[in-house]
């Protein structure tokens, strides 16, 4: 039986590495996901900012309507001194009647004044219930999306840890010195220490490779390199 390379077991190892670190991947982006939904932030935002400004023109209808009906009160008075009989001095008649009218126009303006904010009221009103209801209808579709995301994120999570298991085995027979070596190689070269022999070449950055090259790489005792990308390689 022909002996086992070297960067064999290597290359076992970063293939269950390369599925551990998709995995990881995966769980991070079900994370985010969960955690940091931009659209129901927005959709969260977009009520709040509705019910501030729906809150500001209740109160001004409030004012507004408060103000009026006071005004009312004192062209009331006014009418009544007038029209009751008690002021006869023609004078004084005079500037009651001269009052009347100025408080009948003044009580025009607030008039107008709460109709206005009665229509902002009923305007922001009805913004406050529909962001409302866009909130409601994200929350029911992101109910159902992240319910899905929690059931594939224990999927995974049951995947991972089978998979570490599978590593933790494939570990067994790599010496210290090279998984040293293959550690320090997978941190440099993006998560890819090993580089398998395709057609002659380097499959991770096409360099062709000499004969003498290929048939070392399929050494038991030693590693050998890509002259190129500096990766261990492999030859099936």
């Amino acid at each position: 039986m022909q002996p086992m390379s070297a960067s064999l077991g290597l290359y076992r190892l970063q293939q269950v590495d390369r599925k551990i670190d998709r995995s990881r991947t995966q769980l991070e982006t079900i994370r985010q996901t969960l955690e940091n939904d931009v659209e129901l932030r927005q959709a969260r935002e977009h009520v709040e900012t509705a019910q501030t400004s729906h809150f500001h023109f209740q109160t001004q209808l409030k004012n507004a309507t408060a103000e009026a009906e006071a005004q009312k009160i004192k062209i009331e008075q006014a009418e009544s001194n007038l029209y009751g009989g008690r002021v006869q001095n023609p004078k004084e008649l005079q500037d009651l009647q001269k009052d009347i009218v100025s408080l009948k126009k003044y009580l025009t303006t607030l008039e107008e004044r709460e109709l206005e904010a009665m229509v902002n009221a009923e305007t922001t009103e009805n913004d406050l219930q529909r962001a409302k209801t866009e909130l409601e209808l994200i929350q029911a579709r992101l109910g159902n999306e992240h319910k899905n995301l929690l059931t594939e994120q224990t999927a995974i999570l049951a995947d991972l840890e089978q998979m570490t298991e599978e590593r933790e085995a494939a570990l067994g027979p790599i010496e210290g010195n090279l998984l040293q070596i293959y550690e320090s190689l997978r941190q440099q070269k993006r998560g890819t220490a090993v580089a398998e022999i395709n057609d002659g070449a380097c499959a991770s950055c096409g360099t062709t490779l000499n004969a003498a090259l290929q048939q070392s790489a399929r050494s038991p005792k030693q590693l050998s390199n890509c002259p190129s990308c500096g990766r261990i390689l492999f030859a099936n």
